[in-house]
């Protein structure tokens, strides 16, 4: 029996080890790629540190300890008012020692709004694809611009490992703004609640929502309804959706050359149209709110910097953000639990535990 059952186990990795050199033969780019972030996952989680012993340690700074106590806050909040699934997730702190550690980049056609999709195993489809290793993402997005592709990079504050693994606190996220913070957390625990697979605009959409009304729920339930902090932040989230809205109907816009585009231009003609739109486009955003607060637009890309890959952003993560509110107000009364129970029954997640 015991030489029958050696025999199977041999069988057995031998039978796994010729399907891994398979893949690996067939699928070098997908296997190489995953082999590096999972080795920048690992090295996150291995130099983690318990939030309790972080809270416990005198050198660290008691202004941050409050920062981090805040995001456990947020996390019980967003669990018991908002009904999200409870998870290990924020339990441990990972100091990033002021540098960012992850990109990601994002790719489209140049005279149409396509997004190049990346495929993955078990977690699907996505229109970005992440790097902990900033020259790969450079090598990458330099490749991309040779195929034709317009691309964008950027620094990421925070992602959800959908409860694969226990997704730290970044030092990063303790300098944030309380509204930014709350925002922040719920939009990544969403994730780890409801996650449709291969549907990436569903899924940034609705974290976004939920994100943007749990800060305004948190804030009112910490500070007030009539607090300056909730004020601060709902004005400053008009602004944001108003820009939002205007990217998105500026999408529309470029679409629509794209789409009547003569055959008989060429690509310098092409290219010379998509910018000057894509200028307007960006020039008319100034107007927004009359002009009250220019100063929060610091953080927006420069105009020369805009290509379609930005507005594949905003198509992504705000294109469906009034659906959301519209049927949270209309058809459950702005119930939010109620709210999510449905979308989790109507939306099966492909969060696997």
């Amino acid at each position: 029996m015991w030489l029958r059952f050696k025999k199977f186990i041999k069988y057995f990795f031998l039978v796994f080890f010729i399907i891994l050199v398979g893949f690996v033969a067939f699928n070098f780019d997908a296997a190489l790629y995953g082999f590096r972030q999972a080795k920048g996952q690992l090295k996150i989680i291995f130099n983690t540190r318990p939030v309790s012993e972080v809270l416990a340690d005198k050198a660290f700074p008691d202004s941050l300890k409050k920062r981090i106590e805040l995001i456990q806050e947020i996390k019980k909040f967003a669990v018991d008012s908002l009904g999200l699934s409870p998870s290990e997730n924020y339990t441990t702190f990972y100091d990033q020692h002021q540098k960012p550690i992850l990109w990601v980049m994002t790719a489209c056609e140049p005279f149409e709004l396509k997004a190049k999709k990346w495929h993955f195993p078990i977690v699907g489809t996505f229109s970005y694809k992440g790097y902990f290793e900033k020259p790969l993402a450079d090598a990458e997005i330099a490749e991309l611009k040779k195929q034709g592709f317009d691309t964008q990079l950027n620094e990421v504050s925070a992602w959800s490992t959908l409860g694969y693994l226990k997704d730290p606190i970044l030092s990063s996220m303790l300098y944030y703004s309380d509204a930014r913070l709350a925002g922040l957390i719920i939009h990544e625990l969403t994730h780890g609640t409801l996650f449709v697979k291969n549907n990436l605009e569903f899924n940034e959409n609705l974290a976004d929502f939920i994100g943007d009304y749990g800060a305004i729920r948190f804030l009112a339930y910490k500070y007030g309804k009539n607090s300056e902090e909730l004020k601060k932040y709902e004005f400053s989230k008009k602004y944001s959706d108003a820009y939002s809205k205007h990217l998105i109907r500026g999408a529309n816009l470029l679409d629509s050359l794209y789409r009547n585009f003569n055959k008989s231009l060429t690509i310098s003609q092409k290219t010379s149209y998509k910018f000057d739109l894509i200028g307007k486009i960006m020039s008319s955003a100034d107007t927004l709110m009359n002009g009250k607060i220019q100063s929060l637009r610091k953080n927006r890309r420069r105009n020369s910097e805009v290509n379609n890959a930005y507005f594949i952003g905003y198509l992504t993560y705000q294109s469906k953000q009034n659906q959301f509110e519209e049927e949270f107000k209309t058809k459950f009364n702005q119930d939010f639990k109620k709210y999510l129970a449905y979308l989790k029954k109507a939306y099966p997640s492909s969060i696997v535990f």
